[in-house]
């Protein structure tokens, strides 16, 4: 191309948008209702999934396995299966995008849910509840997620969902 100046791979990256990755775990209990861990440190997004950003080097599954392990004490097998993918812009709480992957973690036995051991520091309560009873409990983007992701979980195709934009 005439008049294209190419930069060197570490300026141009250094002019592209930048984001943090994250890697989350979607549980159901034994009557598919889907499980969700209060969150101790925000009322933005109280309920949430195991998961968390991933560290330097890893990836997104393998954030999945360590997080959910950190939080519950569970551990996962895999293969992952991948439910979402969740995209979200910038806002003024955090100043780069998110990019997410959603795995899907099975449905937990009743002895599995007692078994839960939460990080007190991160979340308070684990609760199974159906579909509609999370509406009331979580914001409306987030309960959108959990729609598109429990029907990604019985339809096994997964879904893209990209109205996980910070407040501006």
């Amino acid at each position: 191309m005439s008049g294209t100046s190419w930069l060197p791979p570490e300026e141009f990256a250094a002019t592209l948008p930048k984001a943090t990755v994250f890697g989350a775990v979607f549980f159901t209990d034994e009557a598919d209702r889907p499980v969700h861990l209060r969150a101790t440190y925000t009322t933005t997004h109280p309920w949430q999934w195991p998961g968390g950003i991933a560290e330097a080097g890893e990836r997104p599954w393998q954030t999945a396995v360590r997080e959910c392990r950190e939080e519950t004490a569970l551990e996962l097998a895999g293969p992952p299966r991948l439910l979402a993918a969740v995209f979200g812009l910038p806002g003024a709480a955090w100043p780069l995008s998110t990019v997410g992957f959603v795995f899907d973690g099975g449905r937990l036995t009743a002895a599995q849910l007692e078994g839960i051991v939460l990080d007190p520091a991160e979340h308070d309560e684990v609760r199974a509840l159906a579909v509609a009873d999370w509406e009331p409990l979580m914001p409306g983007r987030d309960f959108a997620r959990l729609q598109a992701v429990m029907a990604a979980r019985e339809s096994g195709v997964p879904v893209y969902f990209d109205a996980w934009d910070w407040e501006k």
